[in-house]
């Protein structure tokens, strides 16, 4: 019987409030499949880590870690602890860059009307998918000094980079409505007129799909005007960024958007939203980004039982909002992190 192991990095603020229903929702699924079981191992990592270690990401323990393919995270960071030169810790895009998860995957659903700002918005269902170790972030690590006259950032496309996230975006799409919109800045940036040449190559090899070009500030546009048009979005790692947050606002906020950063050996499944630090404990996070996640989990998992579980979790969740009561306090309803994840595992 298959046991797939997984590592589990609640980090920091909510992360462990949410982890501890993502963990439950597991196990009862674990409970519903056949032939399948799952164990985890926790590790810290984190701002926390740091303060106890001085060290967010240890050697030894990310040596670890990438021993498991499969990783569960929560949130990272602290906004007050940072690195001398002012940024704030993100072992998570460490761990990104480190295990070469090139392929940010970001579902944006819908799950009732009532939940997004857009009026008579009724269906919103697209996937974004973010390049996830290069762009604008790639000289993030350079040294700066806060005292200097000025400071530059570099944003680098490369051949094999743009490539592999562009077909990743194709062959999600061959599994959805059959549509990739590139979003990119080709009319102003060289990298991003690059990208879309490499963009134009890749579709010709996929004429079974559809597609679009849009320029990212359009893009921002349409999602408001028009987000049900949308099938599957493929942009740069610092465009995906900003989009995937208006994405999940117009779904009900950070709390309903889950993500996956996948790469060819490894990928890392957490909720889209921070630490939060200041509700941290007290039991009103919302968990169904996390929940989510651990769907996502399943389906990259590939067995038939872990795909089966997958599905189950999102027609739970789906059943649960269909109670237009059942919302946690950053969707206007009362129920509890624990409270959601209870009615969540009650509706399998």
């Amino acid at each position: 019987m298959p046991n797939f192991s997984i590592a589990v990095l609640p980090g920091d603020g909510i992360g462990p409030d949410v982890v501890a229903e993502g963990l439950k929702m597991l196990r009862a699924v674990e409970a519903k499949l056949t032939g399948v079981a799952f164990s985890t191992k926790e590790f810290s990592v984190g701002a926390g880590e740091f303060l106890k270690s001085g060290d967010p990401l240890p050697p030894e323990t990310f040596a670890e870690i990438a021993q498991h393919s499969t990783i569960l995270l929560g949130a990272m960071g602290i906004p007050n602890v940072r690195w001398p030169d002012g940024r704030e810790m993100a072992p998570q895009i460490d761990i990104r860059e480190k295990l070469d998860l090139y392929c940010g995957l970001r579902p944006i659903v819908l799950f009732h009307p009532d939940d997004t700002p857009i009026k008579g918005k009724t269906v919103i269902d697209f996937a974004l998918v973010r390049e996830s170790t290069e762009g604008l972030f790639v000289s993030r690590l350079d040294p700066y000094s806060l005292d200097a006259d000025q400071v530059t950032d570099r944003l680098r496309i490369t051949r094999a980079g743009a490539e592999r996230v562009i077909r990743s975006a194709f062959r999600i799409a061959g599994s959805r409505r059959k549509k990739v919109t590139l979003v990119d800045k080709a009319n102003v940036l060289p990298t991003m007129a690059y990208f879309r040449s490499i963009f134009d190559q890749i579709a010709a090899e996929f004429p079974e799909i559809a597609t679009e070009r849009v320029y990212v500030d359009a893009c921002a546009l349409y999602l408001v005007q028009r987000p049900e048009s949308f099938d599957v979005m493929v942009t740069e790692n610092m465009f995906g960024d900003i989009l995937s947050d208006l994405a999940a606002a117009l779904v009900g906020g950070m709390g309903m958007a889950p993500s996956a950063d996948i790469g060819d050996e490894h990928a890392v499944f957490q909720p889209s939203h921070g630490s939060a630090p200041d509700i941290a404990g007290k039991g009103i996070a919302n968990p169904v980004a996390t929940i989510l996640s651990v769907a996502l989990m399943l389906d990259w998992l590939d067995h038939p039982e872990t795909r089966r579980g997958g599905e189950l979790i999102r027609a739970a969740v789906s059943k649960v909002f269909a109670d237009k009561t059942a919302r946690t306090s950053d969707m206007g309803g009362t129920l509890s992190t624990t409270a959601m994840g209870d009615r969540v595992v009650a509706a399998l």
